[in-house]
């Protein structure tokens, strides 16, 4: 019921309307001061225009917080019978809320997050709170017009005030003691509208401030409730950096395994060809020079040449084994640097968390100051009752 708290201004309005009517002598007949009547009802006239602005800014918040509440209950109902995430349902639904302050909200968020859409998720993360948040509460209530609203009457109470006693002065023109009586009348006079608009200025400023406070309280813990909920269980999934980067990780680690292998595998290929024909060089020029004589010696020293190239080839693989090794030193310099972007991205989150906390500190702070804040006002208004 805090929403409707504002309802309570109009009959204690009309209770002060009939109160100043009342003791001026409006409903008897007997009017004596019909200044004093007029600058009473002209200030409770001015008042009422200001209420009934505040009303329509409160209706129109009232609308909203209440759209808030039903999407949340949608979101409980559609979660109980799904029992999945809801962001396939929301992604394209146009009327979330029914509200069309809420609903246009909602659109940019969608727009925005479909310029950011990929085949496996979205690029981009992105709040909801970022489209419908407090600001927008505010917006629509008109903060910065009933955030004044209490200066605005407490001023009026001080302007009756002076404008009361300026009065009376003005018809103070007593010179001696006989004549002095004469004006004491409308002295009293000013003084009454004086002291009558001080104290409905600051009883009304008191009241006022009071609701508009509820009021907003009311409709920043509905919006907390929904955004709540709609974490919970709408929320798109989202396709961060880190996970590309642990990707590229396992990239390169393969990587390099497949080229450690390459090289294990040429060079023991290498070995094996080289001993395999130095042996065959051998028994081939021992057998022919038995069987055939000096005549094969010329074979022998050509296959000779041949074992010798064979060592060249081996002398080339090793070369290429140095430059395998050089391309692994850059790889590993490039898993050391991914390494270190991705340290850097977890202190960077570690920071946001400690920042999160110290905001939830100072949330905490300001919620305690607001609880003293309303108990004060309340003690306030107790001694003024």
């Amino acid at each position: 019921m805090r929403n409707k708290l504002y309802l309570l201004l109009f009959p204690l309005y009309v209770l002060v309307l009939g109160f100043i009517l009342y003791i001026n002598g409006a409903f008897t007949g007997t009017v004596t001061s019909p200044s004093n009547l007029i600058i009473n009802v002209g200030f409770l006239v001015v008042i009422g225009i200001l209420f009934a602005i505040s009303t329509v800014c409160f209706v129109r918040l009232n609308r909203c917080s209440d759209a808030l509440v039903k999407a949340a209950d949608r979101l409980r109902k559609e979660q109980q019978e799904k029992g999945d995430s809801l962001w396939a349902l929301y992604v394209d639904r146009k009327e979330v809320f029914h509200n069309p302050v809420l609903d246009e909200a909602f659109e940019k968020y969608q727009k925005r997050l479909a310029m950011r859409r990929t085949k496996k998720g979205y690029s981009e993360s992105c709040d909801l709170e970022e489209y419908i948040n407090e600001d927008l509460l505010d917006r629509v209530a008109s903060t910065h017009y009933n955030s004044a609203i209490a200066g605005t009457l407490t001023g009026l109470g001080i302007l009756g005030t002076f404008l009361g006693l300026s009065m009376g002065l003005a018809s103070f023109n007593g010179n001696d003691i006989y004549t002095i009586s004469d004006n004491v009348g409308p002295l009293l006079d000013g003084m009454k509208v004086a002291f009558h608009t001080s104290v409905y200025g600051i009883f009304f400023s008191l009241v006022f401030n009071f609701i508009y406070r509820s009021i907003m309280a009311d409709a920043y813990e509905k919006l907390d409730k929904f955004m709540m909920l709609f974490k919970e269980y709408a929320a798109p999934g989202m396709n961060l950096s880190d996970e590309n980067g642990r990707a590229m990780l396992i990239y390169q680690a393969n990587m390099a395994n497949s080229m450690k292998a390459i090289q294990e595998l040429m060079r023991g290929a290498a070995t094996e060809q080289v001993k395999g024909v130095d042996m065959i060089v051998r028994q081939f020029t021992e057998q022919m020079t038995q069987t055939l004589g000096a005549d094969f010696e010329k074979l022998g020293r050509a296959l000779n040449y041949t074992g010798k190239t064979q060592e060249q080839s081996t002398r080339a693989f090793q070369d290429m084994e140095v430059i395998i090794r050089q391309l692994q030193e850059v790889n590993r310099d490039m898993l050391r640097s991914i390494g270190q972007f991705l340290q850097r991205q977890e202190e960077l989150a570690n920071k946001l968390e400690e920042q999160e906390k110290q905001l939830e500190g100072m949330s905490n702070f300001l919620n305690d100051e607001i609880t003293n804040q309303l108990y004060t006002f309340n003690q306030m208004r107790k001694t003024y009752e």
